[in-house]
């Protein structure tokens, strides 16, 4: 689905309670980056904590290798095309739920850029690294 006539926009799917609309999607650089970190290190997970320096980028894990809980919010799930198997592919976004208070009226497009990330985040080694664009809803 792309995002309001935007081409190359894939929209997570909404997981705030309540909401319809997704708030969170995705480039085709993201796309195509994310792909090849998950051909790389298998099922994934990003994590928006909203700190400074590279904590207010959005940060790649390997599914489970960051602990969320009653403090994060689940924003979306990023559907990718399923496996050779057949098998579902799909990736949560987490935001910390200080940080969402402060974007609760944004959407968030996850774009990929060259440039060096972080180095909590899989893509640093990579020469590129994740980043949010928003705009108010």
């Amino acid at each position: 689905m792309t995002n309001e006539g935007q081409a190359g926009l894939v929209e997570a799917r909404p997981e705030v309670e309540g909401e319809t609309e997704s708030r969170l999607s995705f480039t085709e650089g993201a796309i195509e980056l994310i792909e090849q970190l998950w051909s790389l290190h298998g099922p994934l997970m990003f994590h928006q904590s909203g700190g400074c320096c590279d904590g207010s980028a959005p940060m790649c894990y390997q599914e489970g290798e960051f602990r969320v809980g009653g403090q994060d919010i689940l924003l979306g799930t990023l559907a990718l095309n399923p496996d050779a198997s057949g098998k579902a592919r799909e990736i949560g976004f987490w935001m910390s739920r200080e940080q969402f208070t402060l974007w609760a009226h944004t959407h968030l497009t996850i774009d990929a850029v060259v440039g060096r990330g972080s180095g909590f985040s899989l893509e640093a080694p990579e020469g590129k690294r994740f980043l949010i664009r928003s705009r108010l809803l």
